[in-house]
């Protein structure tokens, strides 16, 4: 299984894809050594901050397992919805209501899709060196203009 790492350190994010076994049953919140995810991070440690499937449902860190659950959740996370008789107008999420949603646990599984990780030790370089491609600034377009 191919896992979509997102490594994100002081608001800036890179990108990598690893098949490291060695991330399944681990549980979001935990801290691991860069070594497990792959040798180029050796000597930091990162922290799995979330993650999601690949159908796109969010791990959510107090639903145990790393199966798929419907649980009933108030307002904040993943709530966006508004009741029906209100139409299009702009209305805040009301007091009081619930929606059921399905989440997957907080454990890493086989069917995990992506990870994201934070950054909590840094080794021996520095990610702009490991990942030279990513996060560069954007070239500025000179235009010439036309011959008259």
């Amino acid at each position: 299984m191919v896992f979509k790492l997102n490594i994100s350190d002081k608001g800036k994010a890179w990108k990598i894809e690893s098949s490291s076994e060695t991330l399944i049953g681990k549980a979001l919140g935990e801290k691991i050594k860069g070594e497990e995810i792959a040798p180029e991070l050796a000597g930091y440690e990162v922290e799995i901050t979330g993650a999601s499937d690949s159908a796109g449902f969010p791990h959510k860190k107090d639903v145990d397992g790393p199966e798929l659950k419907r649980v009933l959740l108030t307002k904040g996370w993943g709530m966006w919805k508004k009741p029906r008789k209100l139409g299009k107008k702009k209305v805040a999420t009301p007091h009081g209501l619930r929606l059921r949603k399905t989440v997957r646990g907080n454990k890493i599984s086989e069917k995990t899709a992506q990870i994201n990780i934070n950054v909590l030790k840094h080794g021996h370089k520095k990610l702009e060196e490991l990942f030279p491609d990513q996060n560069k600034p954007k070239e500025k377009k000179v235009e010439v203009a036309p011959a008259a």
